[in-house]
């Protein structure tokens, strides 16, 4: 079973030079020559202003069940409109919505390593009736780190002396994934075709999606898709437990990018309508958008926010705090715990004895109001070449 399941994933790569072994005793044929690999502009780098990713309150969470209420929160701002595609097959000159029409938004929450999508599109031919490749898509590739370069075993630097299958088995999807999403799949058909290996991407917990329309292949109306994914900066061909998440936070910036391949029932697409100003964004990460995660906006905050962090030097009582407060604050008080104090904004404080039982809380002010975040047994602290205390 998993021979035939490798065998079908490779058969959908396109342009795969298929090659047979030979069989035992028998003379294996003359090398072909293989086509010229296409050259790579290494001089593309992801350096425009881009577009902004909308970060969702903690207790307003996107859920991926067809309900996109949730939705209504994200200003009109963070919607990436048709105007901001072109496509790139040249069979439109411009855009006309009443043949497509498509608006994007993408989320974030922060503590979540994950992007949440919106897609909301009209189409005058839905196509999704082949249990194939070909389907109605919304192609998006995502390169968090910003790693740019090839992704994709056509695009490989080292074709000398890499075959493409060997790219495909170690390179494809590792430090930027693609993902070909099916808008909507044909019915009993998988949701996404992840372009490599790594076929657990699109699984729960690292992805979920929800679709809602009311049209047959063929038909003309409106799809409402959400979805989210988990973007890694290195995503194993060994699985899960061998990867990397790419870590999200507010200001981040990461590469992304989509395109729209639009069927309507001929032999080929009827375009590809693209974010990206080139055709191989698909195949490397230095040609996609660039898109920023947002901090909250002012409507989801309290003016003034205490929020602190903290670092112990190892084998010490040493401790580094660090305000993360919101706002406008202009008093800083700290409470160690161990009967000290502090009102110093980011302090150094050294405790006295071993101990594991440590409360402390922060008590911040300013002219818009006050707060105060108290932390329960979180700082431990432990000098094994000098102990001091009882563990109680």
């Amino acid at each position: 079973m998993k021979t035939k399941l490798i065998t079908l994933l490779l058969l959908s790569i396109p342009v795969l030079c298929m090659a047979q072994r030979p069989r035992q005793g028998q003379q294996a044929p003359a090398a072909q020559p293989q086509p010229a690999q296409q050259k790579l502009d290494l001089t593309v780098q992801v350096t425009e202003p881009g577009f902004q990713v909308f970060q969702f309150p903690k207790n307003q969470i996107p859920r991926i069940d067809g309900d996109f209420s949730d939705w209504d929160i994200v200003p009109d701002s963070y919607v990436v409109p048709m105007e901001e595609m072109w496509d790139d097959s040249g069979k439109h000159q411009g855009i006309d919505k009443s043949t497509l029409d498509i608006k994007v938004k993408v989320g974030w929450v922060e503590g979540l390593n994950r992007l949440y999508f919106y897609y909301e599109a009209y189409d005058n031919f839905w196509d999704f009736n082949q249990l194939q490749l070909r389907n109605d898509t919304f192609e998006i590739v995502v390169d968090a780190d910003l790693s740019g370069g090839p992704h994709t075993d056509e695009f490989r630097l080292n074709s000398e002396v890499l075959s493409r299958y060997d790219a495909f088995f170690s390179l494809q999807n590792v430090h930027a994934q693609n993902y070909h999403i099916m808008t909507p799949p044909t019915p009993g058909k998988a949701w996404t075709m992840v372009w490599g290996v790594q076929q657990w991407l699109k699984e729960l917990p690292y992805a979920n999606y929800a679709y809602d329309y009311d049209f047959k292949h063929g038909e003309s109306g409106k799809l409402r898709f959400e979805f989210y994914i988990t973007p890694f900066d290195f995503a194993s061909p060994d699985g899960p437990a061998h990867s990397t998440e790419s870590r999200l936070y507010p200001g981040k910036k990461i590469g992304l990018c989509w395109a729209v391949i639009d069927y309507d029932g001929g032999r080929g697409n009827d375009g590809f309508w693209n974010l990206s100003k080139h055709h191989r964004m698909f195949g490397n990460a230095s040609m996609e958008r660039l898109f920023t995660l947002m901090p909250l906006e002012k409507q989801f905050r309290r003016p003034v926010e205490a929020a602190w962090d903290h670092y112990v030097v190892p084998d010490t009582r040493r401790v580094v705090f660090t305000d993360k407060s919101y706002g406008n604050v202009t008093s800083w008080k700290w409470d160690f715990g161990d009967g000290t104090t502090s009102t110093e904004q980011n302090p150094v404080h050294e405790y006295k004895q071993d101990g594991a039982h440590y409360v402390v809380t922060l008590y911040v002010s300013g002219p818009e109001g006050e707060d105060l975040c108290c932390k329960i047994w979180d700082v431990c602290v432990h000098d094994p070449k000098n102990p001091v205390g009882n563990y109680d």
